[in-house]
């Protein structure tokens, strides 16, 4: 079991993202201090800001340099940092390897130097039934957090296996949201699609449960219930479709990179045959 130590200091990576703020406040409220590297100069300014007590550090974790500078003294890293847009990495692979493999690697390779108690790492359900770039990506770091399982048992290396994080970056719940404020036709890639969602408290919640239960560097999932796309859009329309104005849809089938239905897991968890978000429970979430 790992716990969160008082007045010792833990990284996170991509700390200053969606999932990442409140990992932040979660470690800074148990009495952890945080260090946080990103490369978004404004978001980290504006996380000091909100958190004063937070350490900052403008920084790519694909540099070993800066990965050094913010590895020192540290007790834990919870890495979150990645480039995780499913269509951007198809047509960006070259930054998506650069980013969620080599990035991942390097900090590995410096846990071995400064031998931190753990190193947590967080992944996705597009590891399990890899499609595209992303989900190799992710499943090559999920690779080498066993590897170097084994090759330094001083630290444990943990993982945390994802499905979509409401509203976070880049989600398509955002894009919807907007064009149906206005009354614009809304993409659609299958609406027959299913897909694992939760809410952020439940991301980190999981986080936590994976340092104090988890035994090795097999990822750790939970139970999710999973939404039709279709039916994700009608619950959206129904709150954010302004009175007498038609829903316009343009559906478009699946892109480079995505799966019809996703697996959390190679022996089960299927989002096709899972239990499944009513309208009204979508509408009660988002």
């Amino acid at each position: 079991m790992v716990k969160i130590k008082k007045g010792k200091l833990y990284l996170i990576t991509g700390g200053s993202g969606f999932l990442g703020i409140p990992l932040c406040e979660r470690v800074l409220k148990l009495g952890g201090r945080v260090r946080t590297i990103a490369r978004d100069e404004g978001k980290l300014v504006d996380l000091k800001q909100k958190y004063k007590d937070i350490e900052i550090l403008t920084g790519d974790i694909s540099d070993q340099f800066e990965v050094k500078q913010a590895m020192k003294g540290v007790s834990g890293v919870f890495h979150l940092a990645a480039s995780k847009h499913v269509g951007i990495a198809e047509k960006q692979v070259r930054e998506c390897i650069k980013s969620n493999t080599i990035g991942s690697m390097n900090i590995l390779d410096e846990s071995l130097e400064t031998k931190p108690e753990f190193v947590l790492g967080v992944s996705t359900d597009k590891a399990a039934q890899v499609a595209g770039v992303y989900g190799a990506s992710k499943l090559l770091m999920e690779r080498l957090f066993g590897q170097f399982e084994r090759l330094n048992e001083g630290t444990k290396y943990r993982i945390v296996r994802y499905g979509n994080v409401l509203y976070s970056t880049g989600s398509v719940l955002c894009l919807w949201k907007d064009l149906l404020k206005e009354g614009k036709e809304v993409i659609i890639t299958d609406p027959k699609a299913t897909r694992f969602f939760w809410t952020v408290d439940q991301a980190v919640d999981l986080i936590f449960d994976c340092l104090e239960t988890a035994k090795s560097h097999e990822p750790h999932v939970t139970h999710m219930k999973s939404m039709e796309m279709g039916d994700l859009l009608q619950a959206m329309a129904n709150k954010y479709l302004p009175d007498g104005c038609e829903l316009k849809v343009n559906e478009i089938g699946l892109q480079p990179g995505e799966n019809r239905h996703e697996i959390i897991t190679s022996e089960g968890l299927d989002s096709s045959k899972s239990e499944r978000f009513t309208i009204n429970e979508i509408m009660e979430v988002i």
